[in-house]
């Protein structure tokens, strides 16, 4: 039996809806002393159910989902909104919870009386559920609720107390309106949240930077830190952490890093146009490395170590102020300082350091200290490469002609530079170096066994040699040099002991390296001469001979002319004449003579007489830019291997990222390594758009 009910009217049905709902909100908002029963659901329920299955036109489904939304956003406009106006933040907060909980209801009970649309109407329609309809009419509340609850965040940073847990509860109640909740969060609250976070800190930071001194203003954003991290912990996402943080870090710490980059870089520039002043200011100065430079850096090193201290002692180590101190020593290094670049400068502070004749004698602890200290501003330099190239060039020379004041100093520099550094191949040459110092070292006990036990093995002469491996080292021009007996002797017993520790290896001698002790006696006195091999074979000559010819000399020796007229100008010329040349001219020529001059004075008992200089600023630059470029296209194809397809932004950007360790390479360079890379065959670029590279298999 099927039950007929009479055509319901638009204005009848809806008004008997409406008084039925009404009566259910008042129940909800317990203003109502009969409660909303069965009966009421019922009759509510059955009469929406007839508007929408009665035949057209009389169907009223479209209006009554159209009413259903309008009701839930008259009740917010007409109730919701003027009871959260009233009250303010924590009060106003209290009661958006009151209402959430209160709207839940709502929008479960009106869900359950149009079930009808629900089940059949929504779905053929693909409109909006009605639950979510509800969710998104009470949006409109979030807004004052998210500004309430962070004031209240606000005042527990300037250190009230406040409810958490309540706060926790709105973020929780914004969180579930979202359609999706981690979306909602970080739409609603995050982005919010973290817009707000940096006005309130870039107001304190505006405050705090006039009005603070560096170590005030360090505390307080220490603890801002440590407090922003608590808010997380009490009712954020753990997500959030990080990113706020961050934002706290910017917003405090940007303004203080560019005063305190202005501050650091006023004190350099101070002590470098000292300097300036003074090279300027000393006739005698000729670009050399003196006390005056050393001083500069001694005072650049404990500048920047002042400033490395203060940030350990504030307990932030923040990578902003680490930039910001590494950019205050950039006219350090950008030079030219006192007729240097900064990374000569520092190359040679630490060869006076570590050089026996070095003119700051130091303790062992407070030389390694000092190196130390040398390490950490490497660290910061941008141009890191030629630091190293220059270092290098100093400690050959240390190494190869025993002026290290100590090797255990050396290899802790060293060993200091590739933690700081990362162990790039910046440092592993040098560590090598290091190394075959330390081999020559330990077998020299082992060559005076071996000749112990050897007595037919007689060199004559007290003597060590250091073995060097190639490919390490600068690549030395061979001396075609005849030894004299007393050399010769020498290496032919080092060549037997060698033996005796590996066939598989030969030895390539090169007398341009070679350091010699002669005792020459003078007529008013005996001198020790530390010369090289070179100038000690020539030197040996003069002992059966009062008087040499050019060609003679030139026979005798089987030197190349130019290695000979250096040989004979750094003896006849230079700061000690111990030959004398006929005719006294500036010139060595086949034609001149020399003897040896007798009459030599000093008052000194060892004279070192100046090899030629092993290197020039120039030729180090060189070097670098050479490697650099080395460096640059590994970098290029590595990137382009794995991209396939990049523009010349995005290309520039990564080799930066890649690269800026070490140096930072220029656009300029990047664009003439990236034609070369096409010219040879590992790039193209596109047709159509010349700044964009593709990448050749």
């Amino acid at each position: 039996m099927t039950m007929k009910h009479s055509l319901i009217e638009w204005d009848e049905g809806w008004n008997s809806i409406q008084k039925r709902m009404n009566k259910l909100n008042r129940v909800i908002e317990g203003l109502s002393e009969t409660p909303f029963d069965a009966e009421d659901f019922m009759m509510l329920y059955t009469t929406i159910y007839n508007m929408c299955t009665q035949p057209p036109p009389h169907d009223y489904c479209q209006q009554l989902y159209d009413k259903y939304k309008e009701t839930i956003e008259q009740h917010i406009t007409l109730k919701g909104l003027p009871s959260l106006a009233e009250k303010h933040e924590e009060f106003m907060l209290q009661e958006f919870v009151k209402s959430w909980e209160r709207h839940k209801v709502r929008v479960r009970r009106m869900s359950h009386c149009f079930f009808f649309l629900a089940r059949h109407f929504i779905p053929s329609r693909s409109l909006t559920n009605l639950e979510e309809v509800g969710l998104n009419c009470f949006r409109e509340l979030n807004l004052r609720a998210r500004v309430a609850a962070f004031s209240l965040i606000d005042r527990e940073r300037e250190g009230e107390r406040i409810d958490r847990g309540l706060l926790k509860n709105v973020m929780g109640i914004i969180v579930e309106i979202g359609t999706e909740k981690m979306d909602a969060y970080k739409e609603d609250i995050e982005a919010h949240l973290l817009k707000s976070t940096g006005e309130y800190y870039s107001c304190k930071a505006s405050s705090w930077i006039t009005e603070e001194s560096y170590m005030d203003y360090m505390v307080k954003a220490e603890l801002c830190l440590r407090r922003e991290r608590n808010i997380v912990s009490h009712y954020l996402h753990s997500s959030s952490e990080k990113k706020l943080v961050e934002k706290v870090e910017h917003e405090l710490f940007e303004p203080l890093a560019n005063a305190f980059k202005q501050k650091v870089s006023l004190e350099v520039k101070a002590l470098v146009q000292q300097a300036k002043d003074d090279a300027s200011s000393n006739q005698d100065f000729n670009g050399a490395y003196g006390m005056q430079e050393h001083v500069l850096v001694r005072n650049i090193l404990e500048l920047h170590t002042k400033y490395l201290a203060f940030f350990s002692d504030c307990l932030i180590k923040n990578y902003i102020f680490h930039r910001a101190l590494r950019d205050a020593f950039d006219l350090f290094w950008n030079g030219p300082v006192a007729g240097s670049l900064g990374a000569e400068l520092l190359a040679a502070f630490c060869d006076n350091l570590l050089k026996n004749d070095g003119n700051e004698k130091l303790s062992d602890e407070a030389a390694e200290d000092t190196l130390e200290k040398v390490a950490k501003l490497v660290s910061y330099m941008r141009p890191k490469d030629l630091f190293i190239e220059f270092y290098k060039k100093r400690l050959i020379p240390r190494l190869l002609f025993d002026r290290s004041s100590n090797l255990e100093h050396e290899k802790s520099f060293v060993t200091n530079l590739k933690q700081k550094l990362g162990g790039t191949f910046l440092t592993s040459r040098i560590d090598k170096m290091v190394e075959d110092m330390t081999w020559t070292q330990d077998n020299k006990t082992s060559f005076s066994e071996y000749l112990h036990s050897n007595p037919n093995v007689n060199p004559g002469l007290d003597f060590t040699v250091t073995v060097l491996t190639t490919g390490l080292w600068p690549s030395y021009k061979p001396f075609n040099l005849n030894l004299p007996a007393e050399m010769k002797n020498c290496v032919e017993a080092f060549e037997g002991f060698y033996e005796t520790k590996t066939k598989c290896r030969k030895l390539n001698w090169i007398n341009s390296l070679g350091t010699c002790y002669i005792n020459s006696n003078f007529e008013s006195k005996t001198i020790e001469l530390v010369v090289s091999s070179c100038q000690a074979a020539l030197l040996l000559l003069f002992s059966d001979a009062d008087r040499l010819s050019y060609s003679e000399i030139f026979t005798q020796l089987n030197l190349d002319h130019d290695d000979l007229v250096q040989t004979l100008y750094s003896l006849s010329y230079g700061k000690y004449k111990i030959l004398l040349k006929e005719p006294n001219t500036k010139n060595i020529s086949p034609n001149d003579s020399f003897e040896f001059n007798s009459k030599f004075t000093g008052r000194m008992k060892r004279i070192k007489i100046p090899h030629l200089p092993l290197y020039e600023t120039k030729e180090v630059i060189k070097e670098v830019e050479k490697d650099r470029r080395y460096a640059i296209d590994a970098a290029i194809t590595r990137i382009m291997k794995k991209q396939k397809v990049l523009d010349l932004q995005q290309l520039f950007v990564e080799c930066v990222e890649k690269l800026g360790h070490i140096f930072k390479p220029d656009i300029k360079t990047l664009k003439q390594r990236i034609e070369n890379l096409i010219d040879r065959d590992y790039l193209e670029r596109d047709k159509v758009n010349h700044n964009i590279f593709k990448y050749l298999v």
